[in-house]
């Protein structure tokens, strides 16, 4: 197949501490932006909540979360400049952040912006994890289902900068459904944030396991459905929680084409040949071809695990 190269750039941020200036988390974007186009980047794709400390991690009233941490317009005066410059530079941009909806509910968001500086999609996280509950005896908190509401708009892909781009965000990559749901609409590339801590409050997972768990989830899920991921982190110890880290640029192969080296401000880059993926879309997994949904109902029609429902052959 000819090929369709596409510039692909993961700008990993390092820890932005509680005390950080929003202005301050912009300019380090707008400084990576700026090498990501230097690279011969198309899009660049910024972290989940990278304009904030990741501020689940504390327990506060929503209202004073809201006040704090969440943006009531995108762009705002102190995220215009991102805009200005991707017009400037002719670079798309993914970014994550607090929203609060025109009707006035509380999303993890993440947007998707072309290359003239204009918003062309926008997604909310649909799989919340962590819990709503106060736990003091644990060493932080995690608490998206207190903080924001389940994303209420479902998955889509967007046909945008000469391909189809689709978006998730951190706990979504752990669900094949979500994957799967951005193949079925064709996308050539699926741009992911995520905040990883290296700690799991809820059972005492191996710490060496959270970045395991991770690669494999990208490596699969790329290769499964034909897709090029770019998953950008937030890393290293932020407000003294520390955070995985681990952006990658994953092919449709399965295999990892760049990875950071580090736990701070970093630009990774690939020259992605979307056409790679059209060929495991044609002879790998091709779904018109192959599929076969009237036997996967369990998948939609049931939420959580049920009883077996195996039965002896009839001939």
């Amino acid at each position: 197949m000819k090929k369709r190269p596409f510039g692909l750039a993961v700008a990993q941020l390092g820890p932005i501490d509680k005390e950080e200036s929003r202005a301050s988390a912009v300019q380090r974007l707008h400084e990576m932006m700026r090498e990501a186009a230097s690279r011969g980047a198309d899009m660049v794709v910024f972290p989940e909540l990278a304009l904030t400390t990741f501020f689940p991690r504390y327990w506060m009233t929503e209202q004073e979360a809201q006040a704090r941490y969440f943006e009531r317009t995108m762009p705002g005066p102190e995220t215009q400049i991102l805009f200005d410059t991707a017009r400037e530079l002719g670079i798309g941009f993914y970014l994550g952040y607090a929203e609060i909806s025109a009707q006035g509910r509380p999303y993890n968001t993440s947007i998707l912006v072309d290359k003239n500086g204009d918003i062309v999609g926008r997604y909310r996280k649909v799989h919340l994890p962590g819990h709503s509950d106060h736990k003091p005896t644990a060493p932080f908190q995690h608490l998206e289902k207190k903080y924001f509401d389940v994303g209420n708009e479902g998955f889509f892909v967007w046909e945008t900068m000469q391909a189809n781009i689709g978006m998730c965000l951190c706990n979504d990559r752990r669900w094949p459904e979500t994957w799967r749901m951005l193949s079925l609409q064709g996308a050539d590339i699926v741009a992911l944030g995520y905040n990883t801590p290296s700690v799991n409050i809820h059972w005492p997972e191996p710490t060496h396991l959270r970045m395991l768990h991770h690669l494999v989830t990208l490596q699969s899920a790329a290769y499964q459905n034909c897709v090029w991921i770019g998953a950008a982190a937030k890393a290293g110890l932020e407000d003294g929680s520390h955070l995985i880290g681990g952006s990658v640029i994953v092919a449709p192969t399965g295999e990892i084409m760049a990875q950071a080296q580090s736990e701070d401000d970093e630009v990774i880059f690939c020259q992605a040949d979307l056409a790679l993926g059209d060929t495991f879309k044609q002879h790998v997994f091709n779904l018109a071809a192959h599929r076969r949904p009237e036997h996967y109902r369990l998948i939609v029609d049931q939420v959580g695990a049920g009883e077996p429902l195996g039965r002896a052959p009839v001939d």
